[in-house]
């Protein structure tokens, strides 16, 4: 029998493609479906340009700010609109291509898709189908190393996320006003925040080149909080997932009339 592997990248040669006996590729399956599935929602919603701000309480969903197209309602528009009106344009389009390539290129998302999608390795000790790897040496795995810079951008759009959220505070009439939108707006920025400090690029941006963490204290300090949350990585990648669009889906039930929001205040 011929070897699944190539001998000359010094890997055993057994005829099987892996001898783990567990359901190996479950991981993987339940990845590619999350992903597909989520993509696929936030395409719709992205494009669909409407139910997407409600105007009595200054809900905006986080997959059309800053919207900043022509075709924004005019209260939604905090930073001015100044991008087409076109139906392949998102009104969202001055932000959401570099959340996408922040996300694309996150340590923990490249782990996710390669075993998921391009098997590279499917899984551990499972030989991938591929007769040649070349990493992130060629191609377009050289964009990967443009992740620290989406991380700026990152940062950038999570205080835009952060006004919206403390904006919704104040309701159409000028009034304080607090109701069950607010808190899915608030717990949504947090972990937002909580994603975005904690990767990898961030942790090395904070310390990463220092030899003497004695002599910057307060670096260190918060080189030791973001690599607490550098462990939970994988978790706010996910969770991030979900509260992006448990927010948009909420704000979309209330803008189009489906469900009353809660009020607790105002």
């Amino acid at each position: 029998m011929s070897s699944t592997t190539d001998p000359a990248a010094g890997r055993a040669e057994i005829a099987a493609r892996t001898l783990r006996t567990d359901r190996w590729w479950l991981p993987p399956l339940f990845t590619a479906v999350g992903l597909v599935a989520w993509v696929a929602y936030a395409t719709v919603r992205a494009f669909m340009q409407m139910w997407y701000f409600v105007p009595q309480y200054n809900y905006l969903t986080p997959f059309y700010s800053p919207c900043v197209s022509t075709g924004c309602i005019e209260e939604a528009a905090h930073f001015g609109r100044f991008l087409p009106d076109w139906p392949i344009l998102p009104y969202a389009a001055l932000t959401l291509p570099f959340l996408l390539l922040f996300r694309l290129t996150c340590y923990y998302y490249r782990k996710a898709y390669y075993r998921s999608f391009w098997f590279s390795p499917p899984a551990c000790a499972v030989a991938e189908p591929h007769r040649r790897y070349h990493g992130e040496s060629r191609g377009l795995g050289l964009g990967q190393n443009l992740h620290r810079y989406f991380f700026y951008a990152a940062v950038l759009i999570s205080l835009i996320n952060t006004y919206d959220a403390f904006r919704a505070f104040v309701t159409a009439d000028g009034r304080f006003g607090l109701g069950l939108g607010n808190l899915v707006l608030l717990v949504n920025v947090v972990l937002l925040w909580a994603y975005t400090v904690s990767c990898h690029s961030c942790r090395s941006i904070i310390c990463g080149r220092l030899n003497h963490f004695s002599r910057h204290p307060l670096r260190y300090k918060a080189w030791q909080f973001i690599s607490r949350l550098n462990a939970k990585h994988m978790q706010l990648a996910w969770t991030t997932l979900a509260t992006l669009a448990i927010t948009d889906f909420y704000i979309m039930a209330v803008s189009a009339g489906w469900i009353s929001d809660l009020r607790i205040v105002g």
